[in-house]
């Protein structure tokens, strides 16, 4: 399974926005995390729909780790990020001919299962946490 850029981009995000306690502006983020301005801006305004990030605008804004975004599980939010998608797509444009007999879909969408519950008990929090969170604060020598 791959998760899509949003939602990698969304991860790094509030892993470092985790291990910072000030607030970073769109450009120090984009710099520090090495992704696209543009893509990024998308993904922090997701995530502030989502409560997990606070955003200040004008000169002294920036963005910031919303007080209830540490504890937040990364099972569940790689299947916010993700949204219902299926690792197979059995009836897209060209349905599966196979579909109506075959097992895989299944086996598949419990793989898919597994693999989001294994991060469950996992949190953004724990992802910020020593050692790790030395190397967060040195990025981009925000």
């Amino acid at each position: 399974m791959r998760l899509n850029r949003s939602t990698d981009i969304g991860l790094r995000v509030l892993i470092l926005g985790a291990a910072r306690t000030d607030r970073l502006t769109i450009d120090e983020l984009a710099a520090a995390l090495a992704v696209p301005r543009h893509h990024l801006a998308k993904v922090v305004q997701r995530l502030q729909r989502l409560g997990l990030l606070e955003t200040v605008r004008g000169r002294s804004g920036g963005v910031r780790l919303a007080a209830s975004a540490p504890t937040a599980s990364i099972g569940a939010l790689v299947r916010e990020l993700e949204g219902a998608t299926e690792v197979v797509d059995c009836e897209g444009e060209t349905a599966c001919p196979l579909s109506r007999g075959c097992r895989l879909r299944g086996a598949l969408g419990r793989a898919q299962e597994a693999f989001y519950a294994a991060l469950d008990p996992i949190t953004v929090g724990d992802l910020a946490a020593p050692p790790a969170r030395q190397v967060l604060l040195s990025l981009g020598r925000l």
